[in-house]
């Protein structure tokens, strides 16, 4: 069993985010908080079943670093009971807002995978993206988490932003290998719905040919690809969490604005903050079909290095992996498909599932 836990609050709200994020609401903190545990032991105490343990826990946001060390203490009461052994717990943060003080308390805690939404190291692409901090922050927040212990250690950066180009975003990743950072999620822009960017076209630049150029260039630097979107310098810094999602695992989602997936039936606790501090337990519910299931399982498998089961398929998906095989676009071993080029991902599912 997963289990993702929602923080809604942020100090600024980027302009690329379509996350249920919230930046005005800071006073419903303690309330929230204490909503967030009331769902968390319903959630642990009717889906953990003969001494389950959680596999992986993911603290995301939104910024859980605007959140005290005092009140995670009261999270981690309930949770360890159900902490496996060898379980990835990971934070994200922002650099304005990871202290010292709040990286070695989450550290005591059991926090030992920790996530930092860095984006760039380029102070004007940082006020473009209107984010509340600046690279030298970042780096001495990334340097910080180091000291403290953690060997673990994430990098976010966006691309694909008017005025990027393939130099522009290597002394990005050149900052990085300077930095004891194991992880790195490079995400292309997306205009989403409902954010200051989306109907902003001039501010997103489509350039496949960067993309490639980018990975290979991380690849260069010992940043192995495994996702369409993520790389690490080896096996044990891939995202286990991440990991669980692309395979259908069952898990556990706490806070507003959270999903959680239990045995084909996806759950969303409240968006609204304050509707869900007064009722953290109404759900709306999602039936998923056999099919769902299956769709999604190809579509994850084929952007990242897991792939998805042969057998999953029926026999005219089966036939149109034939030709794909013959073609060398997909590998087959054993009865494992994979994919190694997940800029293809999308293509190659429609083409599978027409």
């Amino acid at each position: 069993m997963l289990l993702y836990i929602h923080i809604p609050f942020c100090d600024s709200k980027c302009y690329y985010c379509a996350f249920n994020t919230y930046t005005d609401k800071f006073h419903l903190k303690k309330e929230y908080m204490k909503a967030l545990k009331n769902q968390l032991i319903f959630d642990l105490q009717n889906n953990l079943k003969n001494e389950e343990k959680l596999e992986t826990i993911f603290i995301g946001g939104g910024t859980p670093s605007t959140i005290k060390v005092e009140f995670y203490k009261e999270i981690f009461e309930v949770l360890n009971p159900y902490i496996s052994k060898n379980c990835e717990i990971t934070s994200e943060c922002n650099p304005n807002s990871a202290s010292y003080e709040w990286l070695e308390g989450m550290k005591n805690l059991g926090v030992n995978r920790i996530s930092f939404g860095v984006q760039s190291f380029d102070d004007k692409k940082l006020k473009t993206l209107n984010r509340a901090h600046n690279a030298k922050g970042a780096m001495i927040a990334i340097q910080n988490a180091f000291c403290i212990g953690f060997n673990r250690i994430n990098c976010d950066i966006i691309y694909g932003v008017n005025g990027d180009s393939f130099e522009s975003i290597k002394v990005d990743f050149d900052t990085i290998f300077s930095l004891p950072v194991t992880h790195i999620s490079a995400y292309s822009l997306t205009l989403e719905e409902g954010t200051k960017f989306f109907n902003n076209t001039k501010i997103k630049i489509d350039d496949e040919e960067l993309s490639y150029k980018l990975f290979e260039y991380l690849k260069e630097n010992n940043f192995n690809q495994y996702e369409i979107s993520n790389f690490s310098k080896s096996k044990n810094d891939e995202s286990k969490h991440n990991y669980g999602y692309w395979q259908h695992k069952n898990y556990l989602g706490v806070g507003a604005g959270a999903v959680g997936c239990i045995n084909k039936k996806r759950y969303y606790p409240n968006k609204s903050i304050e509707k869900y501090i007064l009722n953290p337990l109404n759900y709306e519910i999602e039936e998923l079909e056999d099919n769902d299931i299956k769709v999604e399982k190809i579509l994850l498998g084929l952007r990242c290095s897991n792939g998805f089961d042969f057998n999953i398929l029926d026999e005219y998906e089966k036939s149109r992996i034939e030709e794909l095989l013959n073609e060398e676009k997909l590998a087959r071993i054993n009865d494992k498909i994979i994919n190694y080029n997940f800029l293809l991902a999308d293509e190659l599912a429609l083409y599978i599932l027409k």
